[in-house]
């Protein structure tokens, strides 16, 4: 049994309560369905500033009506240090995924993407330190190795941050940090790298790639590739970090907390190549792709050439072992994308 299955065991029989920061959110309405398929309580706190109501009532359509009932949500903002209080309060462990993310948003508007992902950060740490929680998980990103040139990534070898947003990340870690040490207080920080999957938007100026290509070729719009498209991400599908942040909550070795891990799958996917693995997947059914490329245009401002996670230390510490490579977790999440991406062309 891997460590993941053993906990899921364990947590169906030992409800507790946790906090999802984001839950309406991509990743913070997977990690609060999952919570509540496993009869945990849980409180959600989002403002909507970049989630959506609907995810909620979907993953209420995907739970039963008594664990539905184990959910309470709160309508606030990281950025009010009275509504992080209230969300804080009786909640053993906190999840923290609300941020604005996007490299082109920070670099487009840095002084909105510090306030929610510094101040509201350290919102969020004061009211949890006060309300004595067991444990805080947060997301940080692969953002932070910014142009350390070395593949693959390691967590104690960083450059310098390429945008406003990878500066806000890697701030983030640092507080962490200095509360762990000042006040005894236990993190776990989250480097994700290129997560994708069920719920995430396909609308929007700052669309993530995945779900943005989608919806373009359904629509029979252009698909845009940056450079030459042989960039290249390590791209980890959202049940993998449902899973790390699981682990990373309740590992009880000596050598977890208090530590930032890469979660990945440990392998690289060009654009160029993640473009045909999308068409070929949508071709059977959407004619109108069997013929269908991309367009180029130049790199974008901010972005790192290529990512890729070393994930040894996830795996030694906190037993993470991804369930799901690109090709995979594009298989399950496709049906939501294909469904969720707007007028579709056929």
């Amino acid at each position: 049994m891997t460590a993941y299955a053993d906990l899921k065991t364990r947590l169906a029989q030992e409800p507790h309560t946790w906090l999802v920061t984001g839950a309406a959110g991509f990743i913070g309405s997977n990690l609060l369905e999952t919570l509540l398929k496993l009869n945990q309580r849980v409180v959600g706190l989002d403002n909507f500033a970049t989630g959506h109501q609907h995810n909620l009532d979907e993953v209420q359509s995907l739970v039963a009506p008594e664990q539905w009932q184990r959910f309470k949500f709160i309508k606030g903002d990281i950025r009010e240090i009275d509504d992080c209080r209230s969300a804080c309060e009786g909640v053993e462990y906190v999840l923290h995924q609300a941020a604005l993310g996007s490299v082109p948003r920070s670099v487009a508007d840095p002084i909105l993407t510090n306030s929610a992902n510094v101040t509201g950060f350290l919102n969020m740490l004061v009211a949890a330190r006060d309300s004595g929680v067991k444990r805080f998980v947060f997301a940080a990103s692969s953002s932070t190795y910014g142009d350390h040139p070395a593949l693959p990534k390691v967590e104690h070898t960083i450059g310098r941050p390429l945008s406003p947003y990878a500066v806000t990340k890697l701030v983030n870690e640092l507080y962490a940090d200095v509360f762990a040490r000042t006040y005894g207080f236990e993190f776990i920080g989250l480097r994700y790298f290129n997560v994708f999957g069920q719920r995430q938007d396909p609308d929007g100026a700052y669309a993530a790639v995945i779900p943005k290509w989608i919806a373009s070729m359904l629509r029979d719009e252009p698909v845009f590739i940056n450079g030459d498209g042989e960039t290249s991400r390590d791209f980890c599908f959202v049940d993998n970090a449902v899973q790390a942040n699981l682990l990373a909550a309740l590992a009880s070795n000596a050598d977890a907390p208090n530590q930032i891990y890469n979660i990945a799958v440990g392998d690289r996917t060009s654009l160029n190549k993640l473009y045909e693995l999308l068409r070929s997947s949508l071709a059977e059914r959407f004619v109108h792709l069997h013929d269908a490329g991309p367009q180029r245009r130049g790199f974008r401002e901010g972005d790192v050439l290529h990512s890729l996670a070393d994930i040894g230390k996830v795996r030694e510490r906190l037993g993470y072992s991804p369930a799901y490579r690109v090709r995979e977790g594009l298989a399950k999440a496709m049906a939501w994308y294909v469904a969720n991406a707007g007028h579709v062309v056929g």
